[in-house]
């Protein structure tokens, strides 16, 4: 089994929080950074990683995702608040390089 990642973006104000899904966290960070896919973390700037869990299936991963979506935001502001309580970019210092 491959692990994976769920994680929650925000924007520099903090003010919109994006739930997301991947195998690979570095590499999607990169992309997000780079603004690669048009859709909502890129519409409105969710680009600092501000939670994420790590989970031993892809599967797992997904069904934890579902979970965290139907979360009210004050739950989400929590779980981030209990790992990263200055709402810090994670990746800050993440090298980005990929074959």
């Amino acid at each position: 089994m491959k692990q994976s990642y769920v994680y929650i973006l925000t924007n520099k104000n903090n003010t919109v929080l994006y739930n997301g899904v991947t195998s690979n966290l570095t590499k999607r960070m990169y992309q997000h950074k780079l603004k690669s896919f048009k859709g909502f973390a890129t519409k409105y700037n969710c680009e600092k990683l501000v939670y994420f869990e790590t989970l031993d299936s892809i599967e797992m991963a997904i069904d934890r995702e579902k979970q965290i979506k139907n979360y009210k935001r004050y739950k989400k502001i929590d779980l981030i608040e209990k790992e990263n309580p200055k709402w810090k970019d994670l990746s800050d210092g993440w090298l980005f390089y990929f074959d």
